[in-house]
């Protein structure tokens, strides 16, 4: 398994890409901001939402941003470990409750890590159908490494 990780690990290079296609509905949308902890009427109210210069509810920051890092963790895992080390993110504009958006991610760099596995910095972006960039992002995971308790790695 260890050689299969490594051999895969080799075979991301920067320009490697991944993404996936997301639509919103506004019962999802209240349903996730109220499990993070936001209350803010422009995401439950939609007689509120209507009067605000959006013209209806949109999707909280935290909804969007986790959804990011999800694809990245979701990719990865696909072929053996990923541990997310470093996320930012930029809120160009607001994603509507009721929209389909497309998240993808690039490879900008990447480097073998002196314990194992390889560092990958990403940059990602959530656009609309228009293709207009809403957020944008920045990541860096850590791929193919083994992950171990150290009592049990010294014990081998």
């Amino acid at each position: 398994m260890a050689e299969q990780l490594a051999a895969w690990a080799e075979s991301v290079a920067a320009g490697y890409r991944f993404a996936r296609r997301h639509t919103f509905d506004p019962q999802q949308a209240s349903a996730f901001a109220h499990l993070a902890g936001d209350d803010n009427p422009i995401h439950h109210d939609g007689e509120f939402a209507s009067g605000t210069r959006f013209g209806g509810l949109i999707v909280s920051a935290t909804h969007t941003t986790a959804l990011m890092m999800g694809l990245v963790a979701s990719h990865f895992a696909q072929r053996g470990t990923v541990l997310g080390l470093q996320f930012s993110v930029d809120l160009l504009r607001p994603v509507g409750s009721t929209e389909t958006v497309t998240l993808e991610w690039v490879v900008k760099s990447a480097s073998y890590h002196p314990k194992g596995g390889q560092l990958l910095d990403l940059e990602g972006e959530i656009r609309d159908c228009a293709e207009d960039v809403r957020v944008r992002a920045r990541g860096r995971v850590l791929v193919g490494a083994t992950f171990r308790k150290q009592a049990a790695a010294a014990s081998e």
